[in-house]
């Protein structure tokens, strides 16, 4: 008797349960929730996302910035490892440029009519992967960040090699499919969508990739300039108007500026090998990067300064010498005394190249000019002349904002103790990269490691990782401590391919 009443209540419960199921996405979907984002906006912040930090490792390294603390400063400046300063390029690329540009090109993948983003975003991904191999050596690169669309959470690390061939590949394939005839991407940040711009780009970035391997394969580098420099692909930067940057303003600062002027303006100083080389050469852009401030630990900004008095005149800078930390360095010859907790050396000069409204560059005319003179030097080239190549690119970097070196200043330069001769291009193209590379740290460092210029004394800090010693350099940076633990399985077999892991591993082009 029961049954006959419960079979009738349980089909009314079910269609009940029907008609709540048929509107029930619906109902639980957010109206106005973002459920996709436009692939262009991505590529901007992918772009924005570049430049990781280089304060801490590449700029102490190539001596041009110091300070002598240790803790949460430390690392280049004393040859040490400090896990939480040297994986900054690592983090930062993977889990914010990296992210947002494989999702571009999974979703753009076959697209006829995106072919252009899709193409800016495999130039600013191979950009990103050369600046990851250059620091770290093998890395994950096919199964990167790909963890939620093939559920690759552990991914392993490819070989450099494999990985700077697809870079080569990547470059040249991204920069002949761009097409000023296709999409318009007006909304990306580098030229506002300027197809020529954006083939120079491709290009010259092509001319650096293949100049790193000058050491390790002659032919290869030789090839790969002669594609880059090839004049029906578009030509490389050749003025300052195609120079990639941010423009930062009073909304959104430097961050590089930010740290200088902010809670770290009194700890770090111009090292002594920049600024006496800067001093020798009778350097005039010394005046736009160093300067004494009577109070270093005072303050800077458009409207107002507690700095006291500003000196810029270059013979009174005087670097910060290596070696020393912030006791030691009392007795460091021409140790030049303290203000209050700040040391009286030379600063980066806070409202020129450190300010927080200025300029942060990725790749220049002058580097690239510079790489030509020595393309031209070492016969990659047939065009144009060596000393031609060099004059451009350092005139190029004179006149790159916030340098401002007139046409005179520039001609005496070039004709005193940089002046171009032949039996020392090599050396004096790579000192000029060296001064044109300043502030991209990352570009410095891997040029000095490539070219062996310039011939810097090792830092020789006594407490320095046994890895490098009193005597030597850092190479390359060791992985992050955490991917030993949490990949540990991929990164000790990225460790036993490389032969080890640590501050004096050489990446494969850094051949000795």
């Amino acid at each position: 008797m029961k049954i006959k009443y419960i079979i009738p209540a349980l089909f009314a419960l079910l269609l009940g349960v029907n008609s709540c199921d048929k509107d029930f996405v619906e109902i639980n979907t957010n109206p106005i929730a973002i459920t996709d984002v436009d692939p262009i906006l991505q590529l901007a912040r992918a772009q924005y996302e570049l430049m990781p930090s280089d304060l801490h490792y590449q700029g102490p390294i190539v001596q041009q910035i110091i300070t002598p603390y240790g803790g949460v400063l430390e690392g280049g400046n004393r040859n040490t490892y400090i896990d939480n300063n040297s994986n900054a390029a690592f983090n930062d690329l993977y889990n914010n440029s990296l992210k947002d540009l494989t999702d571009i090109l999974l979703k753009l993948e076959g697209n006829a009519d995106k072919t252009n983003l899709y193409s800016m975003a495999r130039i600013c991904r191979a950009y990103a992967y050369m600046w990851l191999v250059d620091c770290y050596g093998d890395v994950p690169y096919s199964e990167a960040n790909k963890g939620y669309t093939d559920n690759t959470f552990l991914p392993k690390y490819d070989d450099q090699k494999t990985i700077y061939e697809d870079i080569l590949k990547e470059l040249k394939e991204a920069t002949d499919a761009l097409d000023a005839s296709k999409d318009a991407v007006k909304g990306e940040i580098f030229y506002k969508g300027d197809i020529a711009k954006w083939k120079k780009l491709g290009n010259s970035l092509l001319l650096r990739a293949g100049m790193r391997y000058t050491k390790y394969d002659n032919a290869k580098a030789s090839s790969t300039v002669a594609d880059a420099v090839n004049p029906s692909r578009g030509g490389v930067i050749s003025s300052n108007s195609d120079n990639v940057f941010y423009q930062f303003n009073d909304t959104y600062t430097y961050g590089l500026g930010n740290t200088l002027n902010g809670g770290e303006r009194q700890n770090y100083y111009l090292g002594a090998p920049f600024v006496n080389y800067l001093k020798v050469t009778n350097d005039p852009r010394i005046t736009t990067i160093a300067v004494l401030y009577q109070f270093p630990g005072g303050t800077v900004s458009p409207t107002s300064s507690t700095v006291g008095t500003t000196n810029t005149n270059p013979a009174d800078q005087i670097g910060m010498p290596y070696g020393y930390d912030e006791s030691s360095i009392l007795t460091a010859p021409g140790y030049p005394g303290k203000n209050g907790a700040a040391f009286l050396y030379s600063q980066l000069n806070r409202s020129t190249v450190a300010s927080i409204v200025g300029k942060e560059y990725l790749i220049t005319c002058s580097q690239t000019q510079l790489l030509l003179a020595e393309a031209r030097e070492r016969g990659y080239i047939s065009t144009g002349t060596v000393q031609g190549y060099y004059e451009a690119g350092v005139r190029a970097h004179m006149t790159q904002p916030p340098y401002n070196v007139s046409v005179a200043d520039q001609d005496v330069f070039l004709a005193g103790p940089a002046a171009f001769v032949p039996a020392n291009a090599l050396q004096l193209i790579n000192e000029q990269y060296w001064v044109s590379s300043f502030m991209m740290w990352n570009e410095a460092w891997a040029n000095f490691r490539r070219s062996g210029y310039p011939a810097l004394a090792p830092n020789g800090f006594p407490g320095a990782d046994p890895a490098v010693g009193t005597t030597g350099f850092i190479h390359k940076l060791p992985y992050p401590d955490r991917e030993y633990s949490v990949n540990p399985t991929n990164a000790e077999a990225a460790k036993a391919n490389m032969g080890s892991d640590n501050l004096s591993t050489r990446v494969f082009w850094d051949k000795i």
